[in-house]
């Protein structure tokens, strides 16, 4: 019954915009001043004003902690969570905390890249400022923009190494440019998976331009585009070439992630419905089933999980779902993730609990756990206050779910 080491693999930081200026290129300072005009504009066409003069109002003072790493220590500790992996853009009601240029989450390969990368170089700088002050509870994403010269984007891979960040970010959404199965990356993937950096997709851009007013249809479609890159990087045999890379999806759910894997097994063994397919098409780069590919090269940081996910846990995997609380985002749960741990997880069993909360993360991201303990015993909710009481009780209501799993490979 001792308390859970909880790691929130989905949180975000970054300065009020217009500070980014002091860690951007001189010779891309004026530049960054336009942006600064255009970017109060789009956001004020794009949220709602009400909920965003609330939300401010009623978290000022927690969402300080999105460039105070004090404050932001104190928040977390509160929400129960000793270590965090950080993504970009910190802010999203206003959007003025993003990365410069519009270099973070929503990236795409519209950008142009020579603001792209001066955008994600003034976040990185002061990301790993940020990280410094606490190494051992924070993990910084580098922002990569790998899409428009995948050498360069080695020499940020390096950057990020050499001054403590142990993440990339790479964009969802590449058009114009070449699909990630292309063989231009693998200079990338390679220095990443020599790195044992972990590559992600986060969830944000979708294709805006087809969607008019209609925000419902974004809703709909933007996770299916922060896992778009997956099937291609497995199919492809990206994974194949390059054993050791690991690849994450983050804030993007993972209710789709079972019938994503039933439905690749399926055709990779050769259903019925793909029977007709040409075999080395399907096959000819892989080596293992998709499901393969993804317990040992994939992840998914869902952010706050949902019931129905939970549900599926076992087709998923339970080694492949990382928890997040998405400080400070209002879609998450902080500043209340006590009470949302309580709601969702009071009838999971414990060692599951533990693994998708936190020791998951720790594994894939190499947190020193042994140091983390300490601030766990403090802060740590337990599976009582979770509502986990009979844990035997709970293991046999699963059991059947357990024994079922992944169905189709019986």
């Amino acid at each position: 019954m001792e308390p859970y080491l909880v790691i929130s693999a989905d949180c975000h930081a970054g300065l009020p915009t217009e500070q980014y200026r002091a860690y951007v290129d001189p010779d891309q300072r004026a530049a960054f001043d336009e942006m600064l005009d255009a970017r109060a504009q789009a956001a004020a066409a794009r949220v709602s004003n009400e909920f965003a003069d609330r939300w401010v109002e009623e978290q000022a003072e927690g969402l300080s902690g999105a460039w105070d790493g004090q404050r932001r220590d104190k928040e977390l500790d509160a929400d129960g969570v000793c270590a965090e992996v950080i993504f970009p853009d910190a802010d999203a009601v206003t959007g003025f905390t993003g990365a410069p240029f519009g270099a973070g989450i929503g990236s795409t390969g519209r950008l142009d890249p020579t603001l792209a990368l001066a955008g994600a170089r003034a976040h990185n700088r002061w990301l790993a400022e940020l990280c410094a002050e606490s190494p051992v509870r924070r993990v910084g994403a580098a922002i990569v923009p790998v899409l428009d010269d995948p050498a360069a984007a080695v020499q940020e891979v390096e950057w990020a190494v050499a001054n403590g960040l142990r993440a990339v970010m790479i964009p969802a959404m590449w058009q114009p440019y070449p699909a990630y199965h292309d063989p231009r990356y693998d200079v990338f993937w390679a220095a990443c998976a020599a790195a044992e950096l972990p590559v992600h997709i986060h969830s944000g851009p979708a294709d805006h331009d087809e969607y008019g007013q209609y925000i419902g249809i974004y809703l709909t479609e933007v996770r299916w585009w922060a896992a778009r890159p997956l099937w291609f990087m497995i199919w492809s045999g990206v994974f194949e070439r390059h054993p050791t890379l690991k690849l994450g999806i983050t804030e993007a759910g993972c209710y789709w992630a079972n019938d994503l894997l039933w439905h690749m097994d399926t055709r990779y063994v050769g259903a019925h419905t793909s029977k007709k397919m040409n075999r080395d098409g399907i096959a000819g780069h892989l080596s293992m089933k998709p499901s393969e590919y993804f317990d040992r090269n994939c992840f998914v940081g869902a952010s706050n999980l949902e019931v129905m996910e939970l549900e599926r846990r076992y087709m998923i995997g339970v080694g492949n779902i990382l928890w997040g609380n998405d400080f400070p985002h209002p879609e998450g749960t902080w500043p209340h993730t006590r009470e949302w741990l309580r709601k969702l997880y009071h009838d999971i069993p414990i060692d599951e609990t533990r693994r998708m909360l936190g020791l998951n993360a720790a594994e894939i991201y190499q947190f020193d756990v042994d140091a983390l303990r300490a601030r766990a015993e403090e802060i740590g909710p337990t599976p009582t206050e979770l509502g986990q009481v009979d844990d035997a009780a709970n293991e046999a209501a699963w059991q059947h779910a357990k024994e079922r799993g992944r169905f189709w490979l019986q």
